[in-house]
């Protein structure tokens, strides 16, 4: 039937915008506290699930230990690259700091395949993988279970960045930094804070698409869409992330379905140049005005 197709399809597009969002969220939690365009989120997500398959597969460490333990080290690499490579560039010229993370996505790159070469993997199996089935529609069980934990996750850190102190001196370093500084707030650790945090949850965001579209060391390719979320939603709104990342999930499953999958990136791409045209900053992104 043409209307199972069409919710077949629709969820499909709910469950991939669901990992858009979450990775966009990731995006947007760094641009706020720094202003970094971070454009190696895409080999952020990609190492942190080949931390899990490391751990997991080569060292033999249970599934659930793996990705706990790759989680954490996620969060370090995060920490350690804001403080040898993004700290130092601070106050220096935006495109300067831009190619400081293009060339951290090749340094992760190259790491990838120095260490797992760049055949594809793939990761030990951690999901149901019985049908999930809504009414008559059926959910590829991994795309749902991954929206699942999106989606939870997106809560999480929605509630502890709204209520916990961290989270409250982040907002506000994000709001003005120079008042931050006025008030106490040691910016640099916060600046550490929103690194170490985005790290986390891009690697949970890469082994969940690892697991269903498994590793290769392109699956920084996955950033390419979650950039065009996250300027299309505005490059410093967690609500257009989360709306931008659902609305392009669902437009690249349309596009796919309905018209072939070459026509995905068409698709994502045509929307962003539109989205340009009409509202630079973005659906939900800040308009500044500055004076002289």
């Amino acid at each position: 039937m043409d209307w199972l197709y069409l919710l077949e399809i629709s969820l499909a597009g709910i469950g991939s915008g669901g990992l858009y969002a979450l990775t966009g969220l990731a995006f947007v939690m760094i641009y706020k506290a720094t202003k970094v365009v971070n454009l190696a989120i895409g080999e952020m997500l990609m190492l942190g699930a080949y931390l899990m398959f490391g751990m997991a597969s080569n060292l033999g460490w249970p599934v659930w230990v793996a990705i706990v333990a790759a989680i954490i080290g996620s969060g370090l690499g995060g920490a350690i690259v804001e403080r040898l490579a993004i700290r130092p560039m601070l106050g220096e010229s935006p495109i300067s700091v831009f190619m400081v993370t293009v060339g951290l996505s090749s340094v992760m790159i190259g790491l990838v395949e120095l260490i797992w070469t760049a055949d594809q993997q793939r990761l030990p199996e951690f999901m149901p993988s019985d049908p999930v089935m809504l009414g008559e529609a059926f959910i590829p069980p991994k795309l749902f279970y991954g929206f699942l934990v999106a989606s939870a996750l997106i809560l999480i850190a929605l509630g502890v960045f709204r209520y916990w102190r961290g989270g409250v001196a982040l907002r506000a370093t994000a709001s003005d930094q120079a008042a931050a500084y006025s008030v106490g707030i040691n910016v640099p650790r916060v600046f550490s804070l929103a690194w170490i945090a985005a790290a986390m949850i891009a690697a949970i965001a890469g082994i969940v698409v690892g697991s269903i579209g498994g590793l290769s060391s392109s699956m920084g390719v996955f950033g390419l869409s979650v950039l065009v979320v996250v300027i299309v939603g505005g490059l410093d709104s967690v609500l257009g992330a989360l709306v931008a990342g659902l609305g392009i999930g669902l437009l690249e499953a349309f596009a796919g379905g309905y018209l072939g999958g070459e026509y995905k990136l068409l698709a994502t791409f045509s929307t962003l140049i539109l989205v340009l045209m009409v509202r630079p900053y973005g659906l939900f992104g800040t308009h500044e005005i500055e004076r002289l």
